[in-house]
């Protein structure tokens, strides 16, 4: 239980075998923009309707057009660079649910913000990106249809924030307790890898 490997060194493997460091800035950004997106919206729906309510709105939407939007490049990214392999001595189990966790995300990472673009719709209210630039409605407006997709959206929403936290519960795990050097693949750069 969190002994080190005497015969190996526990994190020459994972040192040697980082992500890029453009895999690393978008990992960092959409991050940030989800946690800055998920306590945005926690906040402003508790408001009674008013121009800071409407702007948080606002906000809160740009955030995740943006998060869409980085996603197609982080995928291309993804798809181009292999990501460097788990450690030899994870378990089985660990390596299968990581796979999952990640694929998970992404599928959320995409799904929150399309949810949210057509409960926008839905509810007749279109989506102005960073106020310059209306993006197409998705939906007929439908106000019934409307009030589901608000509800989907919160349910996909507390399900991403679920998976994050066991994502970062999991990543100090390997830092902490197996001391396999797994976190250093993200939070280090490297030189010579774009």
């Amino acid at each position: 239980m969190g002994r080190r490997n005497p015969h190996k060194d526990p994190e020459s493997s994972v040192q040697s075998s980082a992500y890029t460091r453009t895999a690393m800035i978008l990992h960092g950004l959409m991050a940030l923009l989800m946690v800055a997106g998920f306590s945005v919206g926690l906040y402003m729906v508790g408001l009674h309707l008013s121009p800071l309510k409407l702007r948080l709105y606002a906000y809160h939407k740009w955030i995740g057009v943006t998060v869409f939007a980085l996603l197609l490049p982080r995928i291309a990214w993804r798809r181009r660079h292999t990501p460097p392999s788990l450690p030899s001595g994870m378990p089985a189990w660990e390596q299968t649910a990581a796979r999952a966790s990640h694929l998970l995300l992404y599928l959320l990472m995409a799904a929150v913000p399309l949810s949210g673009w057509l409960m926008s719709s839905a509810k007749g209210v279109t989506t102005v990106y960073l106020g310059l630039w209306s993006l197409p409605d998705l939906l007929a407006k439908n106000e019934a249809l409307g009030h589901l997709l608000q509800t989907l959206h919160q349910l996909l929403n507390y399900t991403l924030l679920t998976l994050v936290c066991l994502h970062v519960a999991a990543a100090l795990k390997h830092q902490l307790v197996d001391h396999d050097g797994l976190l250093g693949r993200m939070f280090r750069f490297k030189k010579g890898r774009a």
